[in-house]
């Protein structure tokens, strides 16, 4: 194996190992940041070592001893972090002359427990959203902070002072690197799944930019989804969340043209939907409705993705059922946004008319002011109502609304789909 062959190689079980070895050294060092050094110390070992000694047999068990040892070393040599090395210095100093596979049965024994932590420690709610997502996606995801940057459309420099910023936060909070319990659980957990959540959309339908899908963000949400899932077994709404990805994204390779524009829900090949990961989706739905989390907020958004699964054809779309749908999920979760998507059922399943009836006080909403879709879903009502010249200028606003290039360009076309 060449040199250039063996930092690959040392790169890519870095970027499998990182969560695992971050989530154990935060459990010790109690920081996340020095948490991520540490292991960023032992690539640097890694990269120096290997390409002469080969890789070993057990690389994660190996980084992990390094690490474990150099944060020894840092104890040792600062005075100001007494009291940690009094919590936990001895027990690296118990481990310091442990053989390497001795350290990885004993990781092997909490590793959960840890990862679980790390995930419900990144998605914290002293954090912001876009912070959250940031550094999950640093610390479980391994994503370098150029690949986050990149995904989000942001400058790395932005996206850096971020993950900083968001490593101080934490560390000023005191936390304890423990999965919460309890009431506490709940409300993090509801946290950990809004992140996850936001990661995924911001893959599926882009907010700005050249691209409309950025698949390869889906797919870290999908991932970061399925180790939840492992997890926390016993949880409806993680498996809520999991199925309504799963479902979502196996549409992913019918949602745009080989020009990249859309092609709506209605006008897609169905044949190119992954029924591998439709059949991921539903059985990530059926655990959920077991678990009794059928009325839970994703549970019930992945029944509706379901409904869409499940019919071979546009026409045989359910829209009856996904309009009693939508008037559940406004109880369970009312927001300006799920009533849109409700007035969308409704016209689908009882007509245009049913839809623009709807829509009239979402007009009137501050909070979907300059919401493109808003217009979008007006002008289309008006369209499939016969009424072409009104429909226009509802295209022609969305357009003006959008911030990605390959949305703007399907409204406009819309827009002139209606004649002058």
């Amino acid at each position: 194996m060449t040199a250039t062959e063996t930092h690959r190689t040392i790169e890519t079980i870095f970027r499998i190992e990182q969560a695992r070895l971050i989530a154990g050294l935060a459990r010790m060092v109690r920081d996340v940041g020095m948490a991520e050094e540490l292991a960023q110390e032992a690539l640097v070992t890694a990269l120096s070592e290997w390409p002469k000694t080969g890789v070993p047999q057990n690389p994660g068990a190996w980084l992990m001893a390094v690490a474990k040892r150099r944060a020894l070393d840092g104890i040792r040599r600062d005075r100001m972090l007494a009291r940690k090395h009094a919590e936990i210095g001895r027990e690296l100093e118990g481990e310091h002359d442990r053989s390497v596979e001795a350290i990885e049965a004993a990781l092997d024994d909490d590793i959960g427990d840890e990862l679980l932590s790390l995930i419900f420690t990144a998605c914290h709610p002293v954090l912001s959203p876009e912070a959250r997502a940031a550094l999950t996606l640093r610390l479980i995801g391994g994503l370098t902070t150029d690949e986050i940057a990149r995904a989000f459309l942001s400058s790395e420099a932005t996206i850096a002072q971020r993950i900083v910023r968001a490593k101080k936060t934490l560390s000023k909070a005191g936390l304890t690197y423990e999965v919460p319990r309890g009431s506490e659980r709940d409300e993090r957990l509801a946290s950990v799944l809004e992140v996850i959540y936001l990661i995924f959309n911001e893959g599926y339908a882009a907010t700005a930019g050249e691209d409309l899908v950025r698949p390869a963000l889906c797919a870290e949400a999908q991932r970061l989804g399925r180790i939840l899932a492992g997890l926390m077994p016993d949880e409806p709404e993680v498996f809520g969340l999991l199925a309504l990805m799963e479902i979502q994204a196996s549409r992913m390779a019918a949602r745009t043209a080989p020009d990249g524009s859309p092609i709506p829900l209605t006008e897609q090949n169905r044949a190119r939907w992954d029924q591998l990961l439709i059949r991921r989706g539903l059985a990530a739905l059926e655990r959920a409705e077991a678990l009794g989390g059928a009325k839970g907020i994703y549970a019930l958004q992945a029944a509706l993705a379901a409904c869409h699964a499940r019919a071979r054809k546009a026409e045989e779309t359910d829209w009856t059922r996904i309009a009693a749908l939508y008037d559940t999920l406004r109880d369970v979760m009312p927001s300006p946004v799920v009533d849109l998507n409700r007035a969308v059922a409704h016209s689908m399943a009882f007509g245009p008319e049913a839809g623009l009836a709807l829509i009239g006080d979402l007009e009137r909403s501050e909070i979907l002011r300059g919401y493109a879709p808003l217009p979008a879903a007006k002008g289309d009502f008006l369209y499939r109502a016969g009424r072409l010249a009104e429909a226009r200028p509802q295209f022609e606003h969305a357009a003006a609304l959008s911030r990605n290039e390959r949305e703007k360009a399907f409204f406009l076309k819309r827009a002139a789909d209606c004649g002058n």
